[in-house]
């Protein structure tokens, strides 16, 4: 008989896992699916990054905030169901992997979706996606009697939102959509998919992980993160195949790495687990608002592009508009990442005067854009930051001060 850490998982009854499991972290599978998402983000931010530097910015905004839905609305799926149901046996792998090649088709229709208003193939991708996910909801259904109504009620939920993306698709297709009720039917959909699992849910809980789903988030802030890193060095490329090094360019790129850095400061300063754990009930507010924080990241990496290619070559975007492409994220994601910590913690991690004051003076830089620079402005954004991460540390080791150590947890020495 082979070790049991090369056995293969033919059939595991599905059934749901124990929220106090010890250990309990992201598996292979889902880090595999996570990489599909970096190609989902990864078309989505070029294709804003396109429209920023081609002067429409705020044209392209809804456009990517849609698309970037589907994107992230996908990954909330999966992984809140792997967090109750993962079997990790053969069906629930290749049921994962129909999701994963949905993701794919999605990415490849995002230039048309957002550059062309043509959402065929996403719409296409995200019926996929839809399919695996029922799939695994009805065999969740069928193996855990427990919660059988749950189960039935997610996937029959799912299937019904699902057919309204279709039909509205079919209909915008045939000219039957009014252009005016185009953006009001994508957010009633919206807000349905956002209502299935509160709905769902009422019947009976799922045993959803809150540390390993704490850490799911995190990984997913770091793709976007990186995705970030990816995008400002694509507009370095830009720029030095132009031929055009110069103190900008310089400026720019080290201080865009320098605020990713100071903004996953920030997001790590709270470990969300233990909050969730106990406040279980906020996991919703605390799981949906996530959508901004992660909005936030990938525009801003779409903006941080733009900035470092505009000081290698022109581009129709104005240096104010610029500035603005990258403040409004950063002011966003501030203001959304002190209110999700607000929702697992005790006292505020994050002084909210001084997210308020940071966000205020970042929002207000880029007005001074035509009189210092884009370089001087996203440095002084940059810089914004880095006190406010000086700022929370002193706090706390204040604070730490004033209450003595905290008590050593399980397994701490």
């Amino acid at each position: 008989m082979p070790p049991a850490s090369t056995t293969i998982r033919i059939r595991v009854r599905m059934s749901g896992r124990a929220i106090d499991e010890p250990h309990r972290a992201s598996s292979q599978l889902e880090l595999l699916f996570d990489l599909t998402f970096v190609v989902a983000v990864a078309a989505v931010t070029a294709q804003f990054a396109h429209d920023i530097a081609d002067g429409h910015g705020p044209a392209g905004v809804v456009p990517f905030l849609q698309v970037f839905f589907s994107i992230w609305w996908a990954w909330m799926n999966f992984t809140w169901f792997a967090s109750s149901y993962d079997t990790d046996d053969v069906a629930y792998r290749l049921l994962t992997m129909v999701q994963m090649a949905g993701v794919l088709v999605l990415a490849a229709g995002v230039p048309a979706a957002a550059g062309h208003s043509d959402y065929g193939i996403v719409t296409l991708g995200y019926l996929i996606m839809r399919i695996g996910l029922v799939a695994q909801w009805l065999r969740a259904g069928l193996e855990d009697p427990a919660r059988r109504r749950t189960a039935l009620r997610y996937a029959v939920g799912i299937t019904v939102v699902t057919m309204g993306w279709l039909v509205r698709f079919l209909f915008a297709e045939a000219g039957a959509l009014p252009s005016s009720s185009v953006l009001l039917t994508f957010v009633c959909l919206v807000v349905l998919e956002l209502a299935v699992p509160r709905w769902a849910e009422r019947a009976r809980a799922t045993n959803w992980h809150p540390h390993h789903i704490a850490e799911r988030y995190g990984l997913f802030t770091i793709i976007l993160l990186g995705e970030s890193v990816l995008a400002a060095s694509r507009g370095v490329e830009g720029a030095l195949e132009a031929d055009r090094i110069s103190a900008p360019l310089v400026v720019i790129a080290g201080s865009g790495l320098v605020l990713l850095c100071a903004l996953w400061w920030l997001y790590f300063l709270v470990e969300a687990g233990e909050g969730l754990s106990d406040r279980r009930d906020r996991s919703y507010l605390w799981g949906y608002g996530h959508y901004g924080v992660f909005a936030a990241l990938a525009a801003l990496g779409a903006a941080l592009e733009v900035a470092v290619e505009q000081s290698g070559h022109d581009v129709a975007a104005s240096p104010l508009a610029l500035g603005y492409a990258v403040a409004i994220p950063v002011g966003v994601y501030l203001a959304l990442l002190w209110a999700i910590h607000a929702l697992v913690t005790t006292e505020p991690v994050i002084h909210p005067a001084a997210v308020l004051g940071c966000v205020s003076v970042i929002l207000l830089l880029p007005l001074a854009t035509p009189r210092i620079g884009l370089a001087a402005v996203v440095a002084a954004i940059t810089a914004g930051c880095v006190l406010l991460v000086a700022v929370t540390i002193t706090s706390a080791a204040a604070g730490a001060r004033r209450h003595g150590p905290r008590p050593l947890s399980p397994g701490e020495s």
